[in-house]
């Protein structure tokens, strides 16, 4: 959702100067001391010198804060420096960074080799949507809270058979914060939509976040039959924060529901401890009315995964994230797009962020969430609701009803309805 970066400075001239070491408490003058975090496990982390004093201060007082919250941290203010320049909304462009996979779900005219574009493609988006951040910039940041009506919107142009890919994203309710968005390619007649909102909570040494919501992909087959997958998110665990260096795994099972009768399963696991390795998944495909499963993907979403077909046991390359070129999206410029695009909304503080003046920050930041403020008070006393541009709210969404029930017992602790924001056509077409 998402759902992103690194603590501290961003006028880092090095890998190494701020490399974050796991070292024993200081004890001598010339080492700047800090309120211990986790005094019990002997063990602290020491970030390097590329941090000044004050930041760190700073960055130890949230963490001990966020240690003792007993609410959603969603609703927390974080610090200038921790955060990224970028709004959460923008991480819905993560799904159309390959927009040839999503075109080619359309293209394939057998079922099974169809739900395994599908499966391809979803796997194809955790890398951008959870992994690059942290290999890009160090380690992961909070994005932006989106505030009450932005918008994103963009497309993926890359030529050929693949067609023009379009997405538009909005931020529907503020409290709780939720986004809906809906990608879609007029030329294959293929589409994807959904909504997001997240609860974070700290356990222990990580912070988890429990993705809610859902997502559905429509799509027309050239002799007019159409097919709809349910596509259900997985859990986050941002890890490495008390050393500094945080990073997003992902966790539990998610899965892909076809009206064709096939379902993917798809388990995430992590490098614990003592064991397991960073990144890792094994997911399933299995036919209508089958127990076992035809085909089985096993590596890592963010490196390489191997596709097993389980009737003659041969394997093959499913995906490798480390080697495709990632399109992203081609957005107007922030001076020529409307009052509520993202990234004119936040222009002044990514500005500020990227100059690495966190106090300016700060500043803008504080005038613009007030401003939010000021004008939901003259709203209610105005006797006037929020409406949104380009969805509506369905209570009850019909198709996660019936696409859930394919599930069976799987489908245990997930909720037995949801509603879903539907796109408006008239504002589309727009």
């Amino acid at each position: 959702m998402q759902t992103s970066h690194t603590l501290g400075s961003n006028n880092r001239q090095n890998t190494k100067d701020h490399t974050v070491q796991l070292l024993q408490w200081p004890t001598t003058k010339r080492q700047t001391r800090f309120p211990p975090l986790r005094r019990a496990a002997g063990l602290y982390a020491l970030p390097s010198r590329a941090y000044s004093a004050r930041p760190l201060r700073r960055l130890y007082s949230f963490l001990k804060s966020i240690m003792t919250f007993s609410g959603d941290l969603s609703s927390m203010t974080a610090p200038s420096f921790i955060l990224s320049s970028t709004s959460l909304i923008e991480y819905c462009s993560y799904w159309g960074e390959h927009p040839d996979l999503f075109a080619q779900i359309a293209k394939e005219t057998d079922v099974e080799k169809r739900c395994l574009a599908v499966l391809r493609w979803y796997i194809s988006t955790l890398k951008g949507m959870f992994a690059a951040r942290n290999e890009n910039l160090g380690s992961e940041k909070k994005p932006f809270n989106p505030i009450l009506g932005e918008q994103f919107k963009g497309e993926w142009n890359t030529g050929g058979d693949v067609g023009t890919t379009k997405l538009v994203a909005e931020q529907v309710s503020h409290h709780p914060p939720v986004f809906a968005y809906r990608m879609y390619n007029p030329t294959h007649k293929i589409s994807f939509e959904g909504y997001g909102q997240q609860k974070t909570g700290f356990s222990g040494r990580t912070m988890t976040v429990k993705q809610l919501g859902h997502a559905m992909l429509h799509l027309t087959l050239p002799d007019g039959t159409e097919e709809h997958y349910l596509v259900t998110l997985p859990g986050l665990i941002l890890e490495g924060l008390l050393m500094g260096s945080p990073y997003v795994e992902l966790t539990g099972t998610s899965y892909i529901v076809g009206s064709n009768g096939y379902v993917s399963a798809i388990d995430y696991s992590g490098k614990g401890w003592i064991s397991g390795k960073k990144n890792s998944l094994k997911a399933t495909l299995t036919a209508p009315g089958q127990k076992k499963p035809s085909y089985t993907v096993s590596g890592s979403w963010s490196k390489q995964s191997t596709l097993r077909n389980e009737s003659n046991k041969v394997e093959q390359p499913f995906w490798d994230a480390t080697s495709p070129t990632r399109h992203p999206i081609s957005v107007p410029e922030p001076t020529a797009s409307g009052p509520y695009e993202s990234r004119r909304v936040w222009q002044s503080v990514a500005a500020a962020l990227n100059a690495g003046d966190f106090d300016a920050a700060a500043r803008e930041k504080s005038k613009l969430e007030q401003a939010q403020r000021d004008k939901r008070k003259q709203e209610a006393e105005q006797g006037k609701g929020w409406e949104q541009a380009f969805f509506n709210w369905d209570p009850r969404d019909g198709w996660y009803e019936q696409l859930l029930n394919l599930l069976g017992k799987d489908a245990k602790g997930m909720p037995a309805q949801e509603g879903f924001w539907k796109w408006k056509p008239e504002a589309f077409e727009q």
